[in-house]
């Protein structure tokens, strides 16, 4: 048989120990677009050498019920029938509420024959504290004879007080070591592979600072609207929902020094030296580097479509933001004086996630007038949906006069490796499982981020600062362009 050579490297196959995952909510959203999914890809994967799989919630529902809806979660995945059945076979309910100690008293029953065991929030923010005080006061967070560890989603508290609460609340019952806040834009691999770009290349190093860098772009733009997330959003906003994890998650990597190996804790502290690095000039002056907005009715994917305030469960006087830009600067001697802008927006001309590069110009520009002309050269890293590398860079036009036009060098997944890219909660899932995790915040760069976003919260809570408006299915507020700094600067086009 002949071996694919795009799949040289990809033979390496670890597994996990065998282990019960408890998943706490069981029934909800989350568990039937991304956990369910994940582990039965794990499992098709050979990555699961043992697996029970409880689910855990208050609905009347029983094994066969929930086998059938793991069934349905999963039937577009290839797999055989008795792939299927086998891995139906390890599925599980207990029925009881969160706030029920005799469903913790009986989890015991569920993990017989497993010492590892795996405890996965899939809840709403506000079943958090029931949850792990149950684990916790019937102790279920104790370690005997394997390993056990929580996962808990995002959002992880609402502002810097909340989230200094919950940490207080669950490492009164766990130890850091065993505590996983999950943040599923970590788990995508061109994430994962901007580490490898950086530190895993000679090129990039030497001009990865302010000496041949003008300025850095972070968009994370969504043509979706809240949908039937109304009540959540309201609560939340984009600031909470996108810039202070995500965004910040996305800067972090981007702008950190390189570790001085690649342990979990060397990362993870690189991190948050970048998190505590941010200078405060942007809370001095939130007016001139920040712009919130809302998003009116208008067009999308040639669809007319409602503005926020007409959405299902929203205030119609709301002022809550659904699009938020930002002129950071790191205080540091790599990154002084550059800019960092992010944006991040329902509603927008398309869905994409990317981080670019932009390098400074030629000490002397040559190759200028007429009609083609250089540009910056411009690495433009995407994580979703088509994930990737691209870098910009000005070439010669063939023919007998000196023209250049910009040409793009691009480097995608599909067809460097010849496989598809696992998912981002499949690769989480595989860690926490091995216990790395590199992946995951840990609780001072939470508070971290925390600490900074808050200010921002309260400037815009008692400010009388018009809220922005910006047309949906368009790129955002004309607003957020004086965030650029100066004309030679543009957005990035979604």
């Amino acid at each position: 048989m002949t071996t694919n050579p795009l799949s040289r490297g990809l033979e390496l196959q670890e597994t996990a120990d065998p282990l019960v995952v408890f998943i706490f909510g069981v029934t909800g959203d989350l568990t039937r677009s991304k956990l369910m999914p994940a582990l039965f890809s794990l499992y098709l994967n050979g990555r699961l050498s043992r697996i029970r799989i409880v689910g855990f919630a208050r609905r009347d529902w029983s094994d066969d019920y929930l086998r059938e809806q793991a069934a349905s979660m999963t039937e577009s995945m290839p797999a055989s029938d008795e792939q299927r059945r086998r891995f139906l076979s390890t599925l599980t309910y207990l029925r009881s509420s969160f706030e029920d100690d005799s469903g913790y008293r009986r989890m015991p029953e569920y993990a017989e024959g497993f010492a590892n065991r795996l405890y996965y929030l899939s809840t709403p923010p506000s079943s958090y504290e029931a949850v792990i005080r149950g684990l916790g006061e019937t102790g279920l967070a104790e370690e005997q004879g394997g390993f056990t560890r929580i996962v808990i989603e995002k959002p992880f508290g609402s502002d810097l007080h909340s989230a200094r609460r919950l940490n207080d609340l669950v490492l009164s019952h766990f130890d850091e070591r065993q505590v996983y806040r999950i943040d599923h834009y970590l788990g995508k691999e061109t994430v994962q592979n901007l580490m490898m770009l950086r530190f895993g290349n000679g090129i990039f190093e030497p001009v990865w600072n302010r000496h041949f860098i003008d300025h850095v772009q972070i968009t994370v733009a969504e043509s979706s609207g809240v949908g039937t997330r109304g009540n959540y959003y309201e609560s939340a906003g984009a600031m909470r929902d996108m810039v202070q994890n995500h965004a910040f998650q996305l800067l972090a990597i981007t702008a950190m020094e390189p570790p001085n190996d690649i342990r979990p804790e060397s990362i993870r502290g690189e991190k948050l030296k970048v998190i505590q690095s941010l200078d405060a000039v942007t809370l001095r002056e939130p007016e001139e580097h920040l712009v919130r907005a809302q998003y009116v009715g208008g067009v999308v994917d040639g669809e007319p479509v409602r503005g926020y305030r007409e959405e299902d469960d929203v205030d119609p006087a709301s002022r809550t933001e659904t699009f938020v830009a930002m002129r950071l600067f790191l205080d540091t001697w790599r990154w002084a004086g550059v800019p960092f802008l992010l944006r991040t927006g329902k509603r927008l001309s398309r869905k994409i996630t990317e981080i670019s590069i932009h390098f400074k110009d030629p000490p002397l520009r040559h190759f200028t007038g007429g009609s083609h002309s250089v540009d910056r050269n411009v690495l433009a890293i995407r994580i979703q949906p088509e994930e990737g590398i691209t870098l910009k860079m000005n070439a010669k036009i063939p023919g007998y006069a000196t023209a250049a036009r910009p040409v793009n060098m691009d480097f995608s997944y599909g067809a460097s490796f010849g496989r598809a890219v696992p998912e981002a909660y499949e690769r989480l899932l595989f860690d926490v499982m091995k216990g790395d995790p590199t992946l995951y915040a840990r609780r001072d760069e939470i508070e971290a981020s925390w600490a900074f976003v808050t200010p921002m919260l309260e400037y815009w809570r008692d400010s009388r600062e018009p809220l922005c408006e910006y047309e949906a299915g368009g790129a955002g507020p004309s607003q957020a362009r004086r965030l650029l700094g100066h004309d030679a600067r543009r957005w990035r086009k979604l």
